[in-house]
């Protein structure tokens, strides 16, 4: 049996399959507007602010901690508890630069979402 090769030429002159959208430029458009979209809306999240709603630090748990602050994660959230437990309520916003990993870029960033009440 002869194996027969077809040049590109001849493949692309091939007529396309039913539903196919080979030559149509359709899906190629919606395809781009498509990723806009999800550029426009994915790009913008470092744009706004973290928390939605304000996190009392001095009630909060690890996990809402490190859920509502920018530059929080759950080891840096732990901390902020294990430190709140060990010397008592926070009385100022500043005093979380005391706990290790968070300094003043991380308190400013976060200031609007923090409440000691």
């Amino acid at each position: 049996m002869k194996t027969q090769f077809l040049s590109l030429a001849q493949v692309r002159s091939l007529p396309a399959p039913f539903g196919s959208r080979r030559n149509d430029a359709f899906p190629r458009t919606l395809r781009a507007c498509v990723m806009g979209l999800m550029v426009m809306c994915f790009g913008a999240l470092p744009m706004t602010s973290f928390a939605e709603t304000p996190v009392n630090i001095n009630l909060a748990t690890a996990e809402s901690l490190a859920e509502a602050l920018e530059g929080v994660g759950l080891a840096k959230a732990t901390r902020i508890i294990e430190y709140r437990e060990a010397y008592g309520p926070f009385e100022q916003i500043e005093e979380l630069a005391s706990v290790q990993g968070i300094g003043q870029a991380t308190i400013d960033k976060n200031r609007d979402a923090i409440r000691l009440q």
